[in-house]
């Protein structure tokens, strides 16, 4: 066995140890790819360009910490084969250099990244994403979530759209509601309240469902149905760029919208529920005050209301936010504006508020035609 140490700049000690054996030790081996040539110790074969196995030991001022135990790795998370098995071990390696550039280790991060990278599923770019989101307290205390964390990591803007989607809501969703009924507005005052409530209600799930992810989740049971195993190996987003090593099939990424569409026909109907809920006692308390006003107002109907926009969210808003967080965002405006954050945020406030806009355009149309919403005389 020949033993090198070489200390890096923030002193963590990486020990490459020549084993060529099959059974699993108490260190975790992750292959890298050595850059310059260096000469060992105690032979002088030179080391260029080959793989070695690396245990990552745990840096802190106290000494070595512990070896984390680990297995093979894999390839991932989608479909097998040498590509994707080699996808996860540059995974791997990338994702160690990035921690030994900041002088960390597996024992410092969470578990669910730590067994992320030990499956080779997490990229050197996401872990140094992970590491520089962590700097921040506000996004330290966020990434305790998995499902922010899952969203940050595949998107460092994503609290940024969430607060564009729900900041312009009541304006645009204000404005189209007066563009479609114009001289009709105060009459309709009732219509345009209910729909400012839902959609205020089901903005934040607009975004947060469609968004791309990087999956943490750990596998389900064995027990678990076909049905079950199914949607859970689907993307969160259709359209979503799959990181090296992991991969979608055609049916796993119809297989998101079906799941997201599920999901906010139940978001669009019970934000219906409420928003319709809300203006049928403010009609009601309007007529106790205001005689007149009874003739002219009529209770907004709930339930057929409540399933009318629950379909409307499944569809139009499904589909119309999918293709813009999967495809505009992420595969166009991203790789173009990477390294300008600033303009990218500014071109994606303008997206979403024309989406926002042309979403309430929509509904209002879809209402009088479905005959929940009735043009007023």
């Amino acid at each position: 066995m020949a033993m090198i140490t070489i200390t890096t700049s923030s002193h963590l000690s990486i020990i490459p140890s020549f084993s060529f054996h099959h059974h699993h030790s108490s260190s975790l081996n992750f292959p890298i790819l050595t850059r310059r040539t260096t000469t060992s110790l105690f032979t002088s074969t030179p080391i260029s360009t080959r793989r070695l196995p690396l245990p990552l030991l745990a840096s802190s001022s106290g000494g070595n910490g512990g070896g984390i135990s680990g297995g093979g790795g894999g390839g991932g998370g989608g479909g097998g084969g040498e590509e994707e098995g080699d996808a996860g071990e540059r995974n791997k390696s990338e994702a160690v250099l990035a921690l030994v550039e900041a002088g960390r280790s597996l024992d410092s991060l969470p578990k669910d990244i730590a067994a992320a990278i030990e499956a080779g599923k997490l990229p050197g770019s996401i872990v140094r994403r992970y590491l520089e989101l962590e700097k921040s307290a506000f996004f330290r205390w966020l990434l305790q979530f998995g499902g922010f964390k899952e969203r940050l990591l595949a998107d460092d803007l994503f609290l940024t759209k969430v607060a564009i989607e729900c900041g312009v809501g009541i304006f645009t969703k204000t404005a189209a509601e007066y563009e479609k009924r114009r001289e009709k507005f105060t009459k309709e005052l009732d219509f345009v309240f209910a729909d400012v409530v839902m959609a205020i209600i089901a903005d934040f799930m607009l975004v947060w469902l469609p968004a791309p992810t990087v999956s943490l989740r750990p596998p389900l049971a064995i027990s678990a149905g076909r049905v079950s195993k199914f949607f859970y190996s689907c993307p969160d987003n259709a359209f979503q760029v799959a990181l090296a090593g992991t991969s979608y099939s055609f049916l796993q990424r119809i297989g998101a919208i079906l799941r997201n569409g599920a999901k906010l026909f139940a978001v669009g109907t019970s934000a219906s529920l409420v928003g319709t809920g809300v203006t049928n006692l403010l009609i009601n308390a309007r007529k106790a005050i205001d005689k007149s006003f009874a003739g002219e107002a009529e209770d907004v109907p709930i339930l057929s209301t409540s399933v009318a926009y629950g379909v409307y969210m499944a569809v139009s808003s499904n589909l119309r936010y999918q293709v813009l967080a999967g495809v505009i965002e992420q595969r166009i405006l991203e790789p173009l504006l990477h390294q300008h954050k600033l303009l990218l945020s500014a071109i994606c406030f303008v997206v979403r508020t024309g989406n926002t806009f042309l979403g309430s355009l929509m509904w209002v149309d879809y209402a009088r035609w479905v005959g929940i919403q009735k043009i007023r005389e």
